[in-house]
């Protein structure tokens, strides 16, 4: 780990807080950007073809020749499931789900809050069964835009609603990437999985065998990638793979292990993953053109089905396993006002990355209903940021409010 990180002793939890929080709002630029740029009549001719011109061979028949689109989508979101993998990882051995009292209410929100909107999806859409497929569209939460709205509150958003919001996200990623293993999943080539679990193998072997050094565990990642993505297994799915294989040394009593490659790779690919590649990927599939488009289009089911299930169905699932976890003694609410728990629920709504990524698996070639998606996934995830900002920036604050995140970091 570079001796400057070390210096300011910054955990891993921090840095992800505050790479999240401002990744999250260059994110949101990225996809303004994107809006803009595919609506200009200058641009949006350039900007479509761009994204869908051939800039490699074909790796796989199932996809054909690579594309701009597909680097993106398959590749440099590999990397980004790995970041999502080693927090998951290090939440869940040496963090804030390391134990059973602390994953309750996490867990209990982020389930509830991925049932809910699936089932108002469903409810919506049950009359054309052409379109089950994006049930899970809406289960999402992008955490990057969620701790970006909650960066513009400053100090008037409680650390606990932070922490509490970045556990039920990580939670929710394990759920997500479960859904997209096994539903999005097809034609599997039997041969190339193997070999990609032959690699596995290998990378688990040098963990075993104590090898801490971070360059054999990425060079072995790369064929991964490729056997996965070969075999018709989502390949992002290689990403949260590697990272499960990645050691990982505890540091109960300091804020990171200086020789723990885990913490070493989660540090060098925070900013990367949080400047480049997410907004990378909400430029490159945030773009819808609105030309002949009208506002009943929001009225159509599948855009209405997404965005009830981010809107309505996520402050439903998870302020309700909040508030019955807290009644009933199962786990205690976040240090926090209602309202605020209330705020930080409708926040979780805002599926952007995440649900634009699901949308593109479930309805792969249909870019009539992939802008559909688009236009479900950026209305339902605005109206549940704007509303879950002024709930919050509304809100009283709770007493005895820690003043700074790193302080609730530091004893999480």
């Amino acid at each position: 780990m570079p001796t400057r990180l070390v210096g300011r002793s910054r955990s891993a939890l921090r840095s992800f807080l505050h790479s999240e929080a401002m990744g999250g709002i260059v994110l949101i630029a990225a996809a303004l950007a994107a809006m803009v740029v595919a609506n200009l009549p200058a641009t949006s001719e350039g900007y479509f073809h761009l994204l869908h011109m051939t800039t490699g061979p074909e790796l796989s028949p199932k996809y054909g020749p690579m594309t701009l689109h597909l680097w993106i989508n398959d590749a440099l979101m590999a990397i980004f499931f790995m970041l999502v993998g080693l927090e998951i990882k290090r939440e869940l051995i040496d963090g804030r789900l390391a134990s059973w009292d602390r994953r309750r209410l996490p867990v209990a929100a982020a389930a509830a809050g991925m049932i809910v909107p699936a089932l108002v999806y469903l409810a919506v859409v049950a009359p054309d069964p052409a379109l089950t497929p994006g049930w899970a569209i809406p289960a999402a939460t992008d955490i990057a835009f969620a701790i970006g709205v909650l960066a513009l509150l400053g100090k008037q958003a409680p650390a606990s609603l932070k922490l509490f919001l970045t556990t039920v996200a990580i939670v929710d990623d394990m759920g997500a990437v479960v859904v997209i293993a096994v539903v999005y999943t097809a034609g599997i080539g039997w041969g190339w999985l193997a070999a990609s679990f032959g690699v596995l193998a290998l990378m688990f072997l040098l963990n075993r065998r104590g090898v801490l050094s971070l360059w054999p565990y990425l060079l072995l990642t790369l064929p991964l990638w490729l056997f996965v993505f070969k075999s018709g297994v989502h390949a992002t799915v290689a990403g949260v793979l590697a990272a499960m294989a990645i050691p990982i040394v505890k540091s109960p009593a300091a804020p990171d292990a200086i020789h723990s490659p885990l913490h070493r790779l989660e540090h060098m690919l925070h900013s990367p993953v949080a400047f480049v590649i997410v907004p990378l990927f909400g430029f490159a599939n945030a773009g819808v053109s609105f030309a002949g488009l009208s506002p009943a289009i929001l009225l159509e089911p599948l855009p209405l089905a997404i965005m009830l299930g981010l809107f309505a169905g996520k402050q439903i699932g998870i302020f309700s396993a909040v508030w019955i976890s807290d009644k009933t003694g199962f786990a205690p609410c976040p240090r926090a006002t209602w309202r605020q728990v209330w705020g930080v629920s409708m926040l979780a709504g805002i599926g952007f990355t995440m649900s634009l990524f699901i949308g593109g698996l479930a309805f792969p070639g249909n870019e009539l209903l992939i802008d559909e998606v688009k236009i479900g996934v950026l209305v339902g995830s605005i109206i549940s940021a704007a509303v879950g900002f002024l709930l919050l920036r509304t809100a009283r604050p709770i007493a005895d409010e820690p003043e700074r995140i790193a302080d609730a970091a530091d004893h999480a």
